[in-house]
């Protein structure tokens, strides 16, 4: 058997930034990739995504992803168009979301000429891509090579996420991806890492915290009951995959039990309504109380009043249609999709709402008027501010910073080193000395091009 005495960990993404999640193990001659995301910052993809790879893709033996997130599989189609053929690893749920995720990406991407995108990003590519697709459950052992195993851990951030447990020669290196804000609506909590030598943990909100996830359903009843009064229209930026689900989820239980008032919510997101059906096939990854929940209603996604608009002439009608009402539509940051049309339409006017119930990353349409910007941009064209900006932080799909240091305190004193990646520089750097300080771990951030070094006999 085979056995060395490093591994190293390159940081080729998700450093200084939330998003474009890219990290390369090398162990012997093997090398590995976790994750290869977009990096989104003002659009869908920022121009840096097309720079080149700083490893060769035709040298990856396997890819693992962690959740089937844009900005963790994104790169994907660039990474296949350069070479790579290996593997490709992820739990079964992220495998199906992937699939409609990237062809998503298609209709989107593949129509630009600019970097080539138009043969990149084609049916044929994600076709050939999803023939090296292997899908696992959660706690498979999946064998990489001799003394170097790996193991799905559930992490509660979306279906299908995981954290990575790598072990190799004896050693345990968790990939975190993204950590749930646990408990969730649907989803199980993040799993307890009971020992870890090395961490690569995310920090989206590593300096600061939620409000109270039992006060976020009450706080969702009074922005739709305050719109509903001011006979408004109620738009809601989601991202496409969880947090459309989770919120269908939590409306069709308050309209069940008449805790809102009546009136047409409209679901405008044709990625959502894909990938929501890609949840029916997988409650068993649901938590104990929707799964309950599911025993009794089979359709935990839909209830009397919502209209799903997958076309766009029908999408187009819900400007008609009478106020008060309520629209769900991508993208979660508004960097795109149909919720810009509506953003324009309905911004300017001072009885209706925008409800922010994510993130929203620096540059984005979304954190503009998250920070209550006066005037945006749409479409070319200026768009005044008059509309109530509503936040609830507590659905957010990120564990807050609290939290995330409770996370890496549970797994006790075994903790040789954590990097801190996928966070804006504050966010990362405040969460790496708050470990420092009050958990007493060696914790830093890495930047872009960092790359680590572990003695695996230490």
């Amino acid at each position: 058997m085979e056995s060395f005495k490093k591994l190293s960990i390159g940081f080729y993404g998700g450093t200084g930034s939330v998003t474009g999640a890219n990290f390369l193990v090398s162990y012997g001659n093997s090398k590995f990739l976790v994750d290869c995301g977009l990096l989104q910052g003002t659009a869908l993809a920022d121009k840096e995504n097309w720079d080149p790879f700083l490893y060769d893709p035709k040298q990856i033996e396997i890819l693992f992803i962690t959740h089937a997130h844009i900005d963790h599989i994104g790169r994907i189609p660039k990474l296949y168009a350069e070479g790579f053929r290996g593997r490709i690893i992820s739990t079964d749920a992220t495998r199906d979301l992937a699939s409609v995720m990237l062809a998503d990406t298609v209709q989107i991407l593949g129509k630009s000429d600019d970097y080539n995108l138009s043969k990149i990003y084609t049916t044929a590519a994600i076709s050939e891509i999803s023939k090296l697709w292997e899908g696992f459950s959660y706690h498979t052992s999946v064998h990489v090579k001799d003394n170097f195993n790996v193991i799905f851990k559930d992490s509660g951030h979306i279906l299908g996420s995981a954290m990575l447990e790598m072990r190799v020669e004896g050693k345990i290196i968790i990939f975190t991806g993204d950590l749930g804000n646990s408990p969730s609506p649907l989803l199980r909590d993040t799993e307890e890492i009971l020992h870890a030598d090395y961490i690569i943990m995310e920090s989206v909100y590593g300096d600061r915290n939620h409000e109270h996830r039992d006060e976020r359903k009450d706080r969702l009843i009074q922005v739709i009951e305050d719109n509903y009064r001011r006979k408004g229209t109620l738009i809601i930026p989601t991202f496409s995959l969880e947090r459309t689900q989770e919120l269908l989820f939590e409306i069709n239980d308050l309209v069940e039990h008449k805790r809102i008032s009546s009136q047409p919510i409209f679901l405008d997101s044709p990625l959502g309504i894909h990938l929501t059906d890609v949840f029916k096939k997988y409650v068993r990854y649901f938590n104990d109380t929707a799964q309950a929940v599911f025993k009794s209603d089979k359709d935990l996604f839909s209830f009397p009043g919502l209209q799903v608009t997958l076309e766009t002439e029908e999408s187009k009608h819900i400007l008609s249609a009478p106020n008060p009402k309520i629209i769900i539509a991508g993208s979660g940051m508004s960097n795109g999709g149909r919720i810009i049309h509506h953003e324009r339409s309905y911004l300017p006017d001072p009885n209706n709402t925008i409800l922010l119930a994510g993130y929203q990353s620096m540059g984005t349409l979304g954190r503009l008027i998250e920070e209550g910007a006066k005037e945006v941009t749409i479409l070319r064209e200026a768009v005044p501010v008059r509309a109530h900006i509503e936040k609830i932080s507590g659905y957010s799909g990120h564990k807050d910073m609290d939290h995330l240091i409770e996370f890496v305190e549970n797994i006790g004193g075994t903790i040789k080193k954590v990097f801190v990646v996928m966070g804006e520089p504050k966010s990362s750097l405040f969460l790496s000395q708050r470990l420092r300080d009050y958990v007493g771990v060696d914790a830093r951030a890495p930047n872009f091009g960092d790359v680590a070094t572990i003695n695996l006999d230490e």
